[in-house]
């Protein structure tokens, strides 16, 4: 079973922006992953701690996101 992950929020656990391949947990199929994580804005830069909303996600485990909240 495939999940909808556009739209689904994480937290970051390694830095994500420009010529970085950062990390992201998410709480998704009853329980929590981690995806590589590329900024959806290629200037971005997401610090560990931020919550992120998935924007694109790639089969199998990456995701590019944006602060969910402003930065």
């Amino acid at each position: 079973m495939d999940v909808d992950m556009v739209g689904l929020t994480g937290r970051v656990t390694g830095t994500v922006g420009p010529g970085l391949v950062g990390e992201v947990i998410v709480r998704v199929r009853g329980g929590a992953e981690h995806f590589l994580a590329y900024p959806a804005l290629g200037s971005e830069r997401i610090e560990v701690g931020t919550v992120v909303t998935i924007v694109e996600y790639l089969p199998p485990r990456t995701v590019y996101v944006s602060a969910a909240y402003g930065i």
